[in-house]
Parts: C-alpha cells; structure tokens; sequence
C-alpha cells in the first residue's frame, strides 16, 4: 500500500502548475453556455485575518469581488517553491482591478481553499469568474511551508491537518461578521442572509469536509499520528459555522483513500449543504473509486452531484497554463491533465460551480436544467441534425431536451454528472 508521505508528494507536484498563462481568465471559444463572464466588473483586494487558538496565527485572504468597470487590470505572481528542483516563479494574468470601487448591491459570500502547497491565485480564473457573476469570494493564502526532508515534511504537512478547517472558519466567520456590521468605504457588500459558499480544493477539501459538520474520526490514521494536543485542536467542533455554509463545493479532496479515512459514515450524514463533487476517475492521489466515491456516498444527509472528468487525474481545479517551452519535464507533468486542456476543464467547472451556486445560494431555479442532465453519461445526450448541417457553436437549450443543456453540439463528451438526493 502507498505511504501517506507518496501520496502528499505525489500530489503537491501534480497540483502546482508552473509557467505563465497566455491570456486572462476569459473562457475559452469552446465553453460551455454559464462559464461566460457576468455583468461586473471585477476587483480584488487582499485582507489578513486572525485566527484565534492556543497557537494564534495570521492567514492573508484574496478577495475578488463585484466591481464598477474601469481600471487597469493587475497580474499574480508567485514563487513556488520545490523539492528537489530550482524555484520558479508562477504568474497569472488577470481581469480584475486592484482596490476597484465596488459594485451597488448585496452579494453572496464564497470562500475558496487552496491544496497543499497551493496558493490563493491557483483558482484565480474561477474567483474572478464568480465575482463577475455576482459573488463575493474569498481565497484563503494557508500559508502552507514548505519542506526539504521527512522531518520537515511531517510538520508541514502534519500543520496543514490541523490548520486547513480552522483557517476556513476563521475566514468565514470574520467575513460574516463584517458583513452584519458597518461596511467600510471600498469593501465589497456581502449578504449575509445568503450564508456563505464553500469551495475546497484536495487538502481544502478535507478542510471543507470537517467546516460544513462532518468532523474527523479520531481513530482515524490522518488523525492519530498528531501529537494529543494537536489531536484536540483537529476534532474540535465549531456548531454556528455548518449552518452557515449554503453551499458545499469539493474538487478532488484529500483524506477518504482507506489508508488515510479521515471520517465514519456517520460523520459524513452530518452535513446537510447541498453539495457538488468534482473529480478525475483516474485521480491516483485521492483514490476516486475508494476515496472520492466513499464522501459521495456517504453524504446521506446532503442533496448531491458529482462531475467526473473520465481519464483524468488529480489536477481538475487550478488555472489553465499552457506548457512553456523552457520548463523541465517536472514542471510540464504537473501542469495539467495528460488527456484533457485544462482550458476546457476550467471552463466546465466554471460553468457547473455557476449553475450550483446560482440555484443554492441565490434561488434561480432556472439553473436546475442545468444540473438535472437528461442522462449522467454526456455521450448519451441526442441532438439530432441534417447532413452538413452547421450550428455555429449554438449551446444546447429547450429545444434539444436529450442533451446536456448548454453544452455544443459534439462537445457534451468525457464527461459524467451524477445525483443523489438526502435521504435522511
């Protein structure tokens, strides 16, 4: 059986993409329908929060949100660390204004945490992407270090087991929090009435898991190899946050492959949130058959989906970027998927996280066409045509009720949408 210290190295080089991306978070040509940009202009900002706790630490937050038109647009940069190999610096391009004047209104609240070793502009290109459509997000910078041998990785990784769900509600309860009190002149408007979104990538994703109320199983192997008082700070509950998350987002999390299960049957009934699933089939870091497919599972109390990209492995939720043609091999295998463009999973994702958090967190039941797929493998989908026929990129609508809405003629392929309704 693989050790936990393969799976965490294995999947810190897979999930770090490197290099720079060739154009800004605008969604591809091929898109489907709901990842086009939104109404807004998008603007960011960058806050430090204080997490609270017999260890008391600082997380800087990204924010991205809705914004009056204008500007000129920053960029991202990040120097990534990596064992074994020279350090390189990561630049993201980007559509937002920094400290743009925020757009009139209200919003709703979403909050975004990052992999192990991963960086707040990792999901850069989904954060602006929902700030343009309307929501507020907030992208947690962890702060995860990094590590040169075994030692120095077990407390790495050991602090991100103990960190991930504690930083997360921190964030969410600061945000909240400002939120039902005065708004300073330029911080973006949240409703708080809306409660709060909640995405997590692999380690945000068992971070997510223990926020939105499933906790951890103290017998769990994950969980004992903490020192006690360590042990204690992990199985803490926090009873207001669950309540709050409206939303449950999960792409590819880390924690329930059986030599790391991190959480009982029972555990994973007490989330309630609707819940959306993102995952490869062949992810090798997180185990979809016995890992990712056991949480699905086992969210009894939860109304759920899960995207399956076939043929794909673990990097399903970082921004697209297109190899350079100086990077070692080491950088080019991490940078996407080795069958699919990680332009067009983006894209899908943006579109699916569209549908989910328009319908659960701002009640447009128009979107549930969207998520309600006449068949849960996309290749099954019909639209029938006349020979030579040509749709010029339409996306599939009320007129082809077989097909997966929004999708183009021939490019609802690869992928799958499953569903499971609570039944608790």
């Amino acid at each position: 059986m693989r050790s936990l210290s393969f799976f965490v190295l294995l999947m810190t080089a897979l999930a770090m993409p490197a290099a720079a991306a060739a154009s800004p978070a605008r969604p591809p040509v091929d898109a489907p329908e709901l990842a086009q940009l939104g109404k807004h202009g998008v603007g960011t900002l960058i806050e430090t929060i204080a997490v609270a706790g017999a260890e008391a630490r600082a997380v800087k937050v990204r924010l991205w949100y809705p914004a009056v038109s204008g500007g000129q647009a920053t960029n991202y940069s990040h120097r990534l660390e990596r064992v074994g190999a020279p350090a390189v610096a990561v630049n993201y391009p980007a559509l937002a204004v920094a400290n743009a004047v925020p757009a009139k209104g209200r919003f709703p609240l979403v909050v975004m945490s990052h992999g192990y070793r991963g960086w707040p502009e990792l999901m850069s290109f989904l954060g602006e992407n929902l700030a343009s459509k309307g929501y507020v997000v907030a992208a947690i910078d962890h702060g995860d270090q990094p590590f040169a041998d075994g030692p120095t990785f077990a407390r790495s990784f050991g602090e991100v087991i103990v960190n991930r769900a504690r930083d997360q509600r921190a964030v969410i309860g600061f945000m909240l929090g400002r939120a039902r009190g005065p708004v300073r002149t330029a911080w973006p408007s949240i409703d708080p009435a809306r409660g709060v979104g909640l995405i997590g990538y692999s380690m945000g994703g068992f971070g997510a898991l223990a926020t939105a109320g499933a906790g951890y199983d103290p017998a769990s192997p994950t969980i004992k190899q903490l020192p006690p008082p360590f042990q204690q700070v992990v199985l803490s509950r926090d009873a207001a946050i669950p309540r709050e998350v409206r939303a449950l987002i999960l792409i590819a999390p880390w924690g329930a492959q059986p030599a790391n299960r991190s959480w009982t049957n029972s555990g994973l009934s007490n989330i309630i949130a609707p819940t959306l699933m993102i995952s490869g089939d062949q992810d090798d870091i997180v185990d979809y058959k016995q890992g990712v497919r056991f949480v699905f599972d086992g969210l009894t109390g939860s109304r759920r989906r899960l995207l399956v990209y076939r043929d794909a492995r673990h990097n399903v939720g970082g921004n697209p970027l297109p190899a350079s043609p100086a990077a070692d091999f080491g950088l080019v295998d991490a940078l996407a998927e080795p069958v699919w463009r990680s332009e067009r999973i983006n894209a899908i994702n943006q579109h699916f996280i569209t549908a989910f958090l328009d319908l659960e967190m701002k009640g447009d039941d128009s979107r549930r066409a969207y998520l309600d797929v006449p068949s849960p493998i996309a290749s099954n989908g019909e639209w029938p045509s006349a020979p030579g026929q040509s749709f010029g990129g339409q996306t599939a609508g009320d007129g082809q009720p077989t097909y997966w809405r929004g999708f183009q003629r021939r490019w609802a392929v690869g992928i799958e949408l499953h569903s499971a309704p609570a039944s608790r």
